[in-house]
């Protein structure tokens, strides 16, 4: 070689070694097309992964975000065979493409062929400038940039993502829901073939039926070049289908929550979706014409506490702002729902067993002053059966029992979290709906006690791991609950128990808030938790918000549609759970004086202590029927027999009632014991509150009743202020007429066993 030739050659390296180097700088250092970092649709997914709402992009474009390895294998084989043979190995540039291409055209006398790969397709999607030589040359040098700093994968998958499919719609995953109504992971080699033709001309070939002619040709063209003909068949779409905007109240709540995702990949499942959009939809005329205008409704997979379906109201799109609220994250009054809970808790701390025979009477708590939901009042009643009746005075004595903060304390560890923090501010109307967490919570609440009180938060998120917590509530206090729960069948189907049994498995409670402004139904069928609520979010009350008439039906309807083909698996006695002998008709540990008993269960770990107070052996004269004590036996036929004696409290209600009481013996004379069991305890005036007298009408029509609670059977002696007032039986009353000042009242029984307590009167100003 001659000395020219190598100086030719070595400048030659030079020039491309310096070429190359200016290439690499400008491809290291200018900033990369700005639509490369175009936000995509934020898309809500269904735990498996299809679309359930897909928003606009920033820019107004539907475009969601795919990578190639989503996007079907054999879409991806005919891209690349059909734009771009060597994308694999190519810098951004295919020289034998622009070869190639500069030969066909040359032969037709015409552009009928172009060179542009697909890295240059991306840097024309993202930077349009006009075709020609100069622009081609930029198109080159920015492919060839792309590929200096990004990997094929994401050359392609700008391409998925940007590519126009006409209308607003861009990128291969959008187009596909819109054409075909699914994604692109699984596409017919018809589908293929329309994918491919449309960007070549997306304003005349989208699906419409004025381009179907177009579209159709084109398709054909693409399927003859792939070798795809012989495949397809179907005609091509004339029409866009709606991109999926489903679950809107939870989409418009996942993106309020967290504006700057993308995607939120979500543990709702479709099928559970619409059979609850399916209820809410059916329901909706009739709640209307009722005056109930919005609702929610919650379905949680029980055993892990994933959110299955989220029915945020009544509506979305044709209606007023309130029908856009999100119900199910809106705190409410929950009514009667969280009696099963304070159950529970008072098995769990031995204060109670299902058995137990308690009192429904008219009781003042301080000023409060509960009454039930038909204004009436039994007496005694068992507490299973007055937590399926939904009885009010008994689960406020039992939340007494437990205490108002224990219990707010679990249900914070069972995942409320719309409770107040300050103490004190809830008291025992909380038995009653006086607090309020949201149906999310409260379907979170009653899963804990479908899964043996076990807390696991609900989650609606898959990347949210949930926690296992610890049980607030035995294994052996649910099930106790539960088997109190599925003592009722739905609502609207009350004679069924006459045809055939009512369906097993199903546990559930209904709620109605003070001023009929929420109506709940929430249970637990074989797998899922549900909870209802329905109301007005602006407090307006209605007649119909009752929650068995009203949810009840709804939430039958939900777990009806959910519920597995096999039916319900059988729900074993937990380990924790024994057997203890009580009373068979206080439900209290027996005594010697109960004349019948049986087995209770009750959590072996808690038994209650309490005897039965309500059977007492007493001797009695044979001849006439008196009670005589030890004192009185001597020369006297006597036997023991076994009485029933209920609270003076009880009495005093049952009597003002007119029904007949058991009565106990009468002392014979000389035989009363020295003393009573205790003193009386004073019921009314209630402890801590006080009296104001109204203006204008007279201290005697203001009269207050003065009532204990004795378990002696003689009278009663009442003083105001040193003064005598009246005497009363144990379970009577009397009244009192009161002046203003303070006032001390004292209550003395036959054996000189007395109470006192300090009421103040008041006069209103």
């Amino acid at each position: 070689m001659t000395r020219a030739r190598r100086e030719a050659a070595l400048s030659g390296v030079l020039v491309a070694v310096l070429l190359g180097g200016v290439v690499a700088l400008f491809a290291r250092s200018a900033p990369l097309p700005e639509r490369l970092r175009a936000d995509p649709s934020p898309v809500v997914r269904y735990h498996d992964g299809t679309p359930a709402h897909v928003f606009l992009a920033d820019d107004g474009r539907r475009r969601i975000e795919v990578a190639p390895s989503e996007v079907d294998s054999d879409y991806i084989d005919a891209l690349i065979r059909l734009e771009d043979q060597r994308f694999r190995t190519h810098l951004g540039v295919d020289p034998l493409a622009i070869v190639r291409a500069a030969l066909t055209n040359a032969r037709r006398g015409r552009v009928v062929s172009g060179a542009s790969t697909i890295t240059m397709q991306v840097v024309r999607l993202c930077e349009p400038r006009p075709r020609t030589l100069r622009s081609k040359i930029v198109e080159a040098a920015r492919a060839v940039q792309l590929e200096l700093r990004l990997s094929k994968d994401e050359i392609l998958a700008h391409y998925l993502q940007l590519t126009p499919f006409g209308r607003n719609l861009e990128g291969v995953e959008a187009a596909s829901l819109a054409y075909f109504g699914h994604g692109a992971a699984d596409l017919s080699p018809g589908e293929i073939a329309t994918l491919l033709a449309v960007p070549q001309n997306p304003n005349l070939r989208y699906p419409s039926p004025r381009n179907a002619d177009r579209l159709t040709a084109a398709r054909d063209d693409v399927a003859r070049r792939l070798g795809l003909e012989d495949l397809v068949e179907r005609p091509v779409p004339t029409t866009l289908r709606p991109v999926p905007r489903e679950v809107p109240h939870a989409a418009y709540w996942l993106r309020a929550a967290g504006p700057e995702a993308s995607e939120w990949r979500t543990t709702l499942d479709r099928g559970a979706q619409r059979i609850v959009d399916d209820v809410l939809a059916a329901a909706r005329p009739g709640l209307e014409r009722k005056g109930i205008d919005n609702g929610a409704v919650v379905v949680l997979d029980t055993a892990t506490s994933r959110v299955l379906a989220l029915g945020g109201n009544l509506s979305f799109w044709d209606d007023g702002p309130a029908r856009r609220i999100p119900a199910f994250d809106v705190p409410r009054s929950p009514g009667s729902t969280l009696k099963p809970l304070i159950h529970a808790a008072a098995i769990d701390r031995g204060e109670a067993l299902p058995e137990f025979l308690v009192a429904d009477i008219p009781t003042a708590f301080g000023s409060y002053t509960p009454s039930n939901y038909d204004g009436g009042f039994d007496g005694l009643v068992r507490l299973d059966d007055a937590l399926s009746r939904s009885l009010n005075v008994p689960f406020i004595h039992l939340l007494r029992d437990v205490g108002v903060e224990p219990f707010l304390g679990i249900l914070r560890d069972l995942g409320v979290r719309s409770l107040r923090d300050d103490p004190d501010f809830y008291g025992l109307s909380v038995a009653v709906g006086g607090l309020e967490l949201t149906p999310l919570e409260l379907a979170g609440v009653y899963a804990a006690l479908a899964r043996g009180g076990e807390a696991k938060a609900p989650t609606w998120l898959q990347s949210t791991v949930a926690g296992r917590g610890a049980h607030p509530l035995s294994e052996g206090a649910t099930w106790l609950t539960r088997r109190a729960l599925e003592r009722r069948d739905r609502p609207d189907f009350p004679g069924r128990a006459d045809l055939s049994a009512p369906p097993t498995g199903i546990h559930w409670k209904t709620g109605t808030s003070t001023g009929r402004r929420d109506a709940w139904a929430v249970g637990s069928g074989p797998q899922h938790t549900v909870a209802v609520w329905l109301g007005n979010l602006d407090n307006r009350g209605s007649s119909s918000l009752v929650g068995a008439e009203a949810a009840g039906p709804l939430l039958f309807d939900v777990l009806g549609g959910l519920a597995p083909a096999g039916g319900a698996a059988p729900d074993p006695v937990p380990d924790d759970l024994g057997w203890v002998e009580v009373c068979s008709y206080s439900g209290r540990r027996a005594t010697e004086a109960c004349p019948h008993r049986t087995d209770a269960r009750a959590v072996v770990a808690r038994v209650p202590t309490e005897e039965c107070p309500h059977h007492r052996r007493v001797h009695v004269d044979v001849a006439t029927g008196l009670a005589v004590g030890p004192a009185c036996r001597e020369d006297r036929a006597t036997k023991a027999i076994t009485v029933l004696a209920w609270p003076s409290s009880v009495r005093r209600y049952l009597r003002s009632s007119a029904r007949l009481l058991p009565e106990l013996p009468g002392w014979a004379p000389g035989c009363a014991p020295a003393t009573a069991a205790t003193a009386p305890v004073i019921v009314s005036p209630p402890e801590g509150q006080s009296a104001v007298l109204i203006a204008g009408l007279a201290p005697e029509r203001q009269q207050i009743p003065l009532q204990a609670e004795s378990d002696a059977e003689g009278a009663l002696a009442w003083f105001v202020d040193g003064r005598f007032v009246a005497t009363s039986p144990a379970d009577g009353r009397v009244w009192w007429t009161p002046a203003p000042g303070e006032h001390r009242i004292v209550v003395t029984d036959d054996r000189g066993r007395s109470r006192r307590r300090l009421f103040a009167v008041l006069e209103r100003p």
